[in-house]
């Protein structure tokens, strides 16, 4: 039996963050010495109160509805009420087993032109290419931090033969960069969407981890054209849990309404004791609060001492607004790559894991950018979340963490960082020197 694979997936490759994170890991586990910032997970443990309440759960075995429970699709609209003021209908909610599933069944239904940010999440492109999408791209430049303009708007849809429905996946705060839209940002994009007839599948996944807690959702902005798809993966370190959610807007119910059929179709529902214990979580809003200023503000520390050791190299990166991420652009030590017969990212990447023990993933092509653009992603979460959320919590909120914390409390980060840093300046002395 022969093509069996559709002719525009022979190349289709893994989730490349997956498949790099599950090397690295063997390499770990065999007693290497890696410093491993190639893989966005919390290092946080699952929040204390959805963890208790999944033991009292554990027993729930029912098919419950496919949307989600209603006290669940309640508790989800109160958060985001008391969070970011936003007005959410139940009715509109959609709960999955993790909002990466939602995002494919939105692109497999959805009949239109698909626009994808570079650079963009991994996972982004490879689906809308699953579902038969050719996605249109919209680059971006770190000297904009790495956002869209209303003018990127205008220069794709008056360059590309466009069809009449159109949706842009926008992730913000953003993964790879870590930057974040402004409230005028926003509002300015809104207006351009809106006179274009663009949706938007508005991909907030990073929100409640806001370093400022002044999160801000273009749904405000943008609420007849705006699809909010966020879940627990992240700010409550339960991405394990596969717990995600979408919210439609009623303009927008014969995609909802589809959306549902197809989850009934390929999940059936969202694990009974997951939403049984989320809910019961949802419950205590004050716990919810408290611990993600902790763990935001331990992140935003990790995050600055990163961006800034790197930047003090003459390594250009965004000062992260929140989330786990930087997007370092090494093209300070091109000249002395090339020099190496280094000229591609990939290759950088891998003379630095081989040199200093760093594993980073390049920016090209898994991101969307060009292969010997010197971009990375770089998350910074390789640490004991455990012990820095304690520590955090003993000084409490009241009181700033300590210069010394990310050295003392998050180590491995501190020396990575201090590692990385030590290899671009041996270039960058080699590049002065031979200029001398």
């Amino acid at each position: 039996m022969a093509d069996l694979v559709r002719p525009d997936l022979q190349n289709y490759s893994p989730a490349s963050n997956l498949s790099l994170n599950e090397e690295i890991r063997k390499r770990l586990a065999a007693g290497e010495t890696i410093y491993h910032f190639a893989f966005g997970q919390s290092p946080f443990p699952v929040i204390e109160t959805a963890v208790e309440a999944l033991k009292e759960y554990a027993g729930e075995n029912a098919y419950l509805p496919v949307a989600g429970t209603l006290e669940l699709r309640q508790s989800i609209a109160k958060f985001h009420k008391h969070f970011e003021d936003l007005d959410i209908d139940p009715d509109t909610i959609i709960v999955a087993p993790g909002s990466k599933e939602l995002i494919f069944l939105l692109l497999q239904i959805f009949n239109g032109d698909v626009l994808i940010i570079s650079p963009s999440w991994t996972t982004y492109h490879p689906q809308a290419r699953l579902s038969h999408h050719k996605p249109i791209i919209v680059n971006t430049t770190l000297d904009k931090e790495w956002k869209i303009t209303p003018e990127d708007i205008e220069k794709v849809v008056r360059e590309n033969e466009i069809h009449k429905n159109r949706i842009i996946i926008m992730n913000n705060p953003d993964n790879p960069s870590g930057t974040s839209y402004t409230r005028e940002e926003l509002k300015k994009l809104s207006d351009c969407f809106r006179l274009h007839n663009i949706l938007v599948l508005s991909d907030e996944i990073y929100g409640r981890l806001h370093y400022d807690q002044d999160h801000s959702s273009i749904l405000k902005y943008y609420p007849e054209g705006t699809i909010l798809s966020t879940g627990l993966s992240k700010w409550a370190s339960a991405g394990g849990w596969r717990v995600g959610y979408h919210v439609f807007p009623t303009e927008l119910s014969s995609l909802k309404k589809a959306v549902r059929s197809a989850a009934s179709h390929t999940y059936s529902c969202c694990p009974a004791p997951m939403q049984y214990a989320i809910t019961k979580m949802f419950q205590d809003l004050d716990a919810i609060d408290s611990y993600t200023k902790h763990c935001s503000r331990i992140m935003m520390a990790v995050g600055n001492y990163c961006q800034w050791e790197l930047t003090y190299v003459g390594v250009r990166c965004v000062v992260p607004k929140s989330g786990y991420y930087i997007f370092p652009d090494f093209e300070i030590m091109r000249p002395m790559l090339n020099k190496r017969g280094i000229t591609t990212c990939e290759q950088m990447c891998l003379a630095m894991t081989d040199e200093c023990s760093v594993v980073v993933m390049a920016g090209g092509p898994a991101f969307l950018r060009p292969v010997e653009e010197l971009t990375t992603r770089l998350c910074y979460v390789p640490f004991d979340g455990k012990g820095a959320l304690q520590a955090s919590r003993k000084i409490g909120l009241d009181k700033p963490l300590p210069n010394t914390f990310v050295q003392e409390y998050c180590t491995p980060v501190y020396d990575g960082i201090q590692a990385l840093k030590n290899w671009v300046m041996k270039h960058t002395e080699q590049q002065i020197n031979n200029i001398r």
